[in-house]
């Protein structure tokens, strides 16, 4: 990637437009960014960055104020950059989001944020979406903003910053540059592994329970605590004795049952023989006598009269036909009313309707006046309602561009929105994690404030142990004449003098001192010593805890961050709201657009239909003026001209009914006659005196029957009764005879019923035995299951905490761990390289897989070899100049194993911003090797610094000049 020219206008400080031709500073290969503090040089790379991604980096990203407050209201805020990458020359063009002074009236209102990407190379269409924007760049660069921000624009504040983090911070870094999501989705796959199989393994051991409590329930026992082959072959032999047993019992049972039926049988069937015999002789003893004699003649009358009732009924018939023709007569008269019936009734009903013929078409114009006033109303109806739809329409017509406007501006906001949402919630992510570390610095301060006191009592404790141990040196010292003669022995030499002759020999003083009193003293300043250097300890560690964090926090306080975090999360929070509206927005669009049409259509077809019903209304009033007086005159004083004609055929039709009536009764009367001469003969031949005799005997069909029943029932009763005394094993039976069934009746059923118990216990236990062995060879495979299952958990278990750092892990790092390690470990090696020659050989590098202390996950350790002393040190007991040298040739090494891992485009420009001010001379000299190292390579490199002398040796520069209008650009070659 090689940047070509880039413009800004109304940007940060700089109040107009401003051009930077980067091929005229980048000819050399190095240029130099200077300028006062605040002029704007740090601004320059946050428009690069944001022509790239629409975001700049840091904290200045959180702040949404990247127009200059005092620009020309008429002056947009832009930035156009030109670059070239993957051998392509693209024009980018960003505007972010800024309030602007309305043209008209008071108030701001607010310019929304656009992006457009230019192919200056070939003839492809340009892009104007943000969001595809920010897609292609990333495609083409090959890298994400976060990566582009360290490894193109180098702040060693942030490297320095990275040398004295711990091994989490690290961890978030490295993840974001190397991009080892991928590991770690390998490792929760193992874990989410691990647990399938694990639920799998107790499914199978449940199953396992489960089938040991079926196979004990199935033999009737208790479920045991731990279940094996032999407990389940004892089973089967217990429940196999049990059936044997059951069988026996139940064959004494059946022969018992056999004996007692039998006996039962026997007394069975005399009694029953008993019992015919008796109930036979009750039966002749019952039969009625003289009764049979008057059934026998009530039978034969009510045969004979069976014709004569026959007859009388026919005449019956005709007397009630007769009795309903004279009603039809009265009844045609009545509803005649004031009519008169004349002596020629037929020819009166036919004068009737010829006169209602007449009237027939006149009905029919009746029918159509009443359709034409009726078409009248509704055509009137229609009028006025397509009078008040027209109105209507029209009223909605003057709302829908309105209403139409309105729904697109929401969703050109709903669009920006969502165009924002992706880098507001990289910010809200930024600023949670800082929120979160900011809640730690109270524990932190309240803890510094303890190693403070806890290193000043230290001190206190080891100088006063120390002027303890030397006034007791010296107090020995003082007497250590008489020490020394404590150890003579006569006859012996003096240490001092060698002498064989003590004469006077040195006695111990008052507050002498042993030499087990002194070499206690010293043992108590030595473990006082080690107490106060183990406190110097913790105060350095707590004060760096504490540096570290306050440089994360950059001054701002939890209750500061919260605030901006709750400002940042009501803002995503709207953002999402806002964007979720896209597709809805776009739906009602289209509806309002295609309403607009379509209202349009209705308006012009209601106003032709209004048209027509207006010549319609003219053309039906002329006609009905003249219908109408004709029908008038035909209906005379009936409601109209049909009421008048039916009431014409309905007197017709009575009339004609009445002379019906009168000739079927004449015929009705002759019949009535002939039929009650034909019923007095009938009675006569069949034996009767006179009618009403023969109709007294007259019975139903179902008394005759009763009568013929009951005759042969009787008969019946007799012959069978008679039948069963003559039965031959029934001879010499007498009716008085008792016989004793109960007894034998309870004694086979006890028998039937230990039958019953024995069959039952026998069933039962066959069904245990079978239950058993079909459990039980559920549950041996079961078993044979279970294996397997557990196998592969033991593997998977062991292999899984393998790869998250456990386990037969040596180095107890999990997969993604030991990915960064290995990446970071690339760094150290192409950073070493470049750190040896800034420090002239002194140091390098050391990186380090240890596991922390605490159990601190290893991997991530980064130190640094100090050839002087031949000894690994910390990367925190650097010098400040020794500290920028450090984190510039760490920025170098990691841009180049960032750009190596990911891909992506060569990085022919690269900027690195402030810290040559901590170098002495000679050490700025290897600095500048360094840099003409990568010049010579190809690149263009820009550095930002105030150090002077960085203007005598770089000949190309840009300066940044401030000024109350606005900063301005100057290009010195």
């Amino acid at each position: 990637m090689r940047l070509h020219r880039l413009e800004l206008c109304a940007f940060g400080p700089y109040a107009g437009r401003e051009a930077v031709d980067f091929d005229v500073l980048g000819a050399d290969g190095l240029f130099l960014l200077h300028g006062e503090t605040g002029a704007g040089k740090t601004t320059l790379l946050d428009a690069v960055a944001f022509a790239l991604f629409g975001r700049v980096p840091g904290a200045r990203g959180d702040v949404k104020r990247l127009r200059y407050d005092n620009a020309d209201p008429d002056l947009p805020t832009q930035v156009v950059l030109e670059l070239s990458v993957q051998g392509q020359r693209l024009r980018l063009a960003r505007s972010p989001e800024y309030d602007r002074p309305k043209r008209r009236g008071d108030g701001f209102t607010t310019q929304k944020a656009t992006a457009s990407l230019t192919w200056l190379s070939s003839d492809a269409e340009g892009i104007t979406r943000n969001d595809e924007v920010a897609r292609t760049v990333e495609r083409l660069l090959g890298m994400t903003a976060e990566q582009f921000f360290q490894v193109v624009l180098l702040p060693q504040g942030e490297f320095a910053r990275f040398l004295r983090s711990d091994t989490s911070e690290r961890e978030k870094l490295l993840e974001k540059l190397f991009g080892t999501q991928r590991f770690h989705d390998v490792e929760q796959w193992f874990r989410e592994r691990r647990t399938v199989v694990g639920r799998k393994v107790e499914q199978h051991r449940a199953q396992v329970r489960e089938q040991v409590a079926r196979t004990a329930q199935a033999a009737g026992e208790q479920m045991p605590d731990e279940a094996a082959e032999s407990w389940l072959t004892e089973l089967s032999d217990r429940v196999a004795a049990e059936v044997a047993t059951a069988e026996a019992a139940e064959s004494a049972s059946r022969e018992q049952v056999r004996l007692a039926e039998t006996e039962l049988a026997r007394r069975r069937a005399l009694a029953d023989r008993v019992r015919r015999v008796r109930r036979a002789t009750e039966q002749i003893a019952s039969l009625p006598a003289g009764e049979r004699d008057a059934w026998r003649a009530e039978l034969a009358a009510a045969r004979r009269a069976v014709g004569v009732k026959a007859a009388y009924e026919t005449a019956r018939q005709v007397e009630r036909e007769l009795a309903e023709v004279r009603e039809r007569e009265r009844a045609g008269i009545r509803r005649l009313g004031p009519v008169i019936v004349e002596d020629d009734p037929r020819g009166q009903a036919g004068r009737l309707r010829e006169e209602a013929g007449s009237l027939r078409q006149l009905v029919a114009e009746a029918e159509q006046l009443t359709a034409d006033q009726r078409r009248i109303r509704q055509q009137d109806a229609q009028r006025e309602q397509l009078e008040s739809g027209i109105r209507q329409l029209a009223g909605a017509l003057t709302q829908l561009p309105d209403q139409l406007s309105i729904a697109r501006q929401r969703l050109d906001q709903a669009r920006d929105a969502r165009t924002r949402l992706d880098s507001v919630e990289d910010r809200w992510k930024q600023l949670s994690e800082i929120a979160v570390d900011a809640d730690r610095l109270p524990a932190l301060e309240r803890a510094l404030e303890r190693a403070v006191a806890g290193d000043r009592r230290a001190v206190d404790e080891h100088q006063a142990a120390y002027d303890r141990f030397l006034d007791i040196r010296q107090r020995r010292l003082d007497g250590m004449a008489s020490e020394l003669a404590a150890g003579l022995v006569p006859g012996g030499p003096c240490p001092v003098c060698g002498s064989a002759e003590h004469p006077a020999p040195a006695r111990a003083a008052d507050g002498s001192v042993t030499r087990e009193q002194d070499a206690a003293a010293q043992r108590a300043e030595q473990e006082a010593k080690q107490r106060r250097e183990q406190a110097a300890a913790r105060l350095r560690s707590a004060e760096q805890e504490c540096l570290t964090l306050r440089d994360q926090l950059a001054g701002k306080d939890a209750e500061s961050l919260k605030a901006d975090l709750k400002e940042l999360t009501d803002e995503r929070d709207e953002l999402r709201k806002i964007a979720a509206w896209v597709d809805r927005l776009v739906a009602e669009v289209a509806r309002l657009e295609e309403e607009t049409r379509r209202q349009t259509e209705r308006h012009a077809e209601a106003e032709r239909q209004f048209a027509v019903v207006v010549s319609e209304l003219a053309t039906l009033r002329e006609n009905v003026g003249e219908r109408a007086e004709r029908v008038r005159l035909a209906r005379g004083e009936f409601p109209d001209v049909a009421a008048r004609r039916e009431h014409l055929i309905s007197v017709a039709d009575c009339v004609d009914a009445v002379a019906t009536a009168r000739d079927e009764a004449v015929a009705v009367e002759k019949r009535l006659a002939a039929q009650r001469e034909a019923v007095a003969q009938a009675a006569v031949a069949a034996g009767f005196d006179d009618v009403p005799t023969a109709i007294a005997a007259v019975r139903s069909e179902s008394a005759v029957a009763g009568l013929e029943r009951r005759l042969d029932e009787a008969q019946k009763v007799e012959d069978a009764a008679r039948g069963v005394l003559a039965e031959p094993e029934l001879a010499g039976i007498d009716p008085t005879t008792e016989v004793d069934v109960v007894t034998v009746e309870t004694e086979a059923a006890q028998a039937r019923a230990a039958l019953e118990a024995a069959v039952a216990t026998l069933r039962s236990a066959q069904q245990r035995r079978t239950e058993l062995a079909e459990q039980g060879a559920r549950l041996r495979s079961t078993w044979a299951s279970l294996g397997p299952v557990l196998a592969e958990y033991d593997e998977l278990d062991a292999l899984t905490d393998v790869v998250i750092g456990r386990g037969q892990n040596a180095r107890a790092m999990s997969l993604r761990s030991y990915v960064l390690a290995a990446r970071l470990e690339e760094v150290a090696v192409a950073a070493s390289n470049r750190l040896r020659r800034m420090s002239q050989g002194r140091y390098e590098f050391v990186h380090s897989d240890a596991a922390g202390p605490r159990g601190t996950r290893g991997g991530l350790g980064l130190d640094v070899l100090d050839d002087y002393t031949g000894r690994v040190r910390p990367a925190k007991t650097l010098s400040g100049g020794e500290s920028f040298l450090a984190s510039l040739a760490l920025a170098l090494g990691l841009a180049d194993v960032v750009a190596a891992e990911t891909g992506g485009a060569l990085l022919d420009t690269l900027f690195v911003d402030e810290g040559f001010g901590t170098l002495d001379p000679e050490t700025l000299d290897m600095v500048m090797d360094t840099l003409d190292e990568l010049r010579a390579g190809g690149r263009v490199v820009g550095l930002v610094s105030h150090v002077e002398e960085l203007r005598q040796r770089i000949p190309t520069r840009l300066r940044v000049r401030k000024a109350r209008a606005g900063s301005r650009l100057e290009v010195v070659a």
